[in-house]
């Protein structure tokens, strides 16, 4: 958590797709779940406002890679679908940013805690690069934190 305590951090380990030479078959996909209990002071809320993720990745020409995350409270209708979408060949590291409308917040209810989920998931496609004697990798970086940044409401 910051000391502004509008932003906290995320480090992944082994959060890492493939295809290709070295891969099973489900590895192009990995998903990753949290669900959050943030302590809220008496008379507020929170909103998670925007994050930004990190990795690296290697994609072949012709493979293709996805970041795609979700934020919800427990309970309520997950949020809209955030996509990044990566394009082979690329060998470097990456950033996204996800950032929400302030009038699209889905505010934590006031009253009670629910526990937040952030569902992120990151995918490669082999596409027309050659499986049998390539590999494309993405990884969620575990060097450096995802940030989420949140903002508080009071309660009416």
């Amino acid at each position: 958590m910051s000391p502004s305590n509008d932003a906290f951090s995320v480090t992944y380990s082994a959060f890492h797709a493939q295809v290709g030479v070295g891969a099973t078959s489900t590895d192009f996909r990995k998903n990753c779940q949290l669900n959050m209990r943030i302590r809220i002071p008496q008379g507020y809320s929170y909103a998670i406002t925007g994050v930004d993720h990190r990795g690296s990745a290697h994609l072949e020409a012709g493979a293709s890679g996805v970041q795609r995350s979700r934020y919800y409270f427990a309970g309520q209708v997950p949020s809209a679908l955030m996509s990044h979408q990566f394009s082979g060949p690329y060998e470097d590291v990456w950033q996204t940013s996800d950032n929400a409308d302030v009038a699209s917040l889905a505010f934590s209810p006031c009253g009670g805690e629910r526990n937040i989920n952030i569902n992120s998931e990151l995918r490669v496609g082999a596409g027309t690069s050659d499986e049998a004697t390539t590999n494309s990798s993405m990884t969620m970086d575990s060097t450096t934190s995802n940030i989420y940044r949140f903002a508080w409401r009071t309660c009416a």
